[in-house]
């Protein structure tokens, strides 16, 4: 126990916001068991919230201003194989710039993103067409994603409410699941979207995508963790459909670079017809 006499009581200056100056007194106890909490368990931890978890696990995907990359993506179904490779440009969240580079009879096939605007050039018919919303529902390109996963014409953060459920474990990495559920009239695929984030190093580890009557759709599981570009990534990702066996689409990044200059022009429709 603390003598009684060590238990004194400090005068505190609060401006208060209405313009009036108040003084309240706290013991110095208390002060000191506030700083040791603080001191224990770090502030930004204390602080931590959904909205900040995602923000800087989607840091990780998309840097903190632009990336680039290069992918391939297999679909996987019980009798057959097909894989197309990709070259991604993104600058924030409101833009994107995704162009199949093979097989030859998809080469040259680009997807832009320009805000709540999509295109796609098809070079086989010479036409770039704007993608309505109902379309982001449909598959990309045959696989298990939609084309909003591709696009991502809605925002993780900007579309969604979030809320941390509960701390769980994702391959032997301590996790947050994250529920995210659409705001009104808010131009998303799906009725709500879980999201296993890990607490370490903010790799989206897992995510499930259900329905507007809260069916699972698809699951995405992370397969593959190394370093890429410098840091640690998740860069081999596997696409599940809940209701079709033997059905799936594994997306793995081959190459990452992060928060290198990348001109305006890329990200508009003239472009997309000549990018290489």
């Amino acid at each position: 126990m603390f003598p009684l006499k060590v238990i004194k009581k400090v005068k505190i200056h609060i401006i208060d916001k209405g313009g009036g100056d108040t003084f309240k007194y706290f013991s110095v106890m208390t002060l000191f068991i506030l700083s040791s909490i603080c001191f224990i368990l770090p502030c930004n931890l204390i602080s931590q919230d959904a909205e900040s978890i995602i923000r800087k696990s989607e840091e990780k995907i998309r840097g903190k201003s632009t990336s680039q990359s290069e992918m391939t993506i297999t679909t996987v179904r019980p009798t057959w194989q097909r894989q197309m490779s990709l070259k991604g440009w993104s600058k924030g969240t409101d833009y994107s710039l995704t162009l199949i580079t093979s097989p030859a009879k998809e080469k040259g096939i680009a997807f832009l993103k320009r805000k709540r605007e999509v295109w796609n050039w098809m070079p086989s018919i010479e036409r770039t067409i704007k993608m309505p919303p109902s379309m982001m529902s449909q598959s990309w390109m045959g696989t298990d994603l939609k084309n909003d996963d591709l696009v991502r014409e809605s925002s993780t953060l900007k579309d969604y409410t979030h809320e941390i459920l509960k701390d769980t474990l994702i391959l032997d990495r301590p996790s947050w699941k994250i529920e995210l559920i659409p705001l009104p009239d808010a131009p998303v695929v799906w009725g709500k979207v879980h999201l296993y984030i890990d607490k370490t190093d903010y790799l989206q580890l897992l995510t499930e995508f259900f329905d507007e009557d809260g069916y699972l759709v698809n699951t995405m599981v992370v397969t593959e963790i190394k370093n890429l570009a410098g840091q640690l990534l998740a860069t081999r990702m596997e696409v599940i459909p809940a209701d079709e066996e033997g059905h799936k689409t594994i997306l793995q990044f081959e190459n990452m670079a992060f928060d290198q200059p990348i001109p305006d022009r890329v990200f508009t429709t003239q472009f997309m017809k000549k990018a290489k």
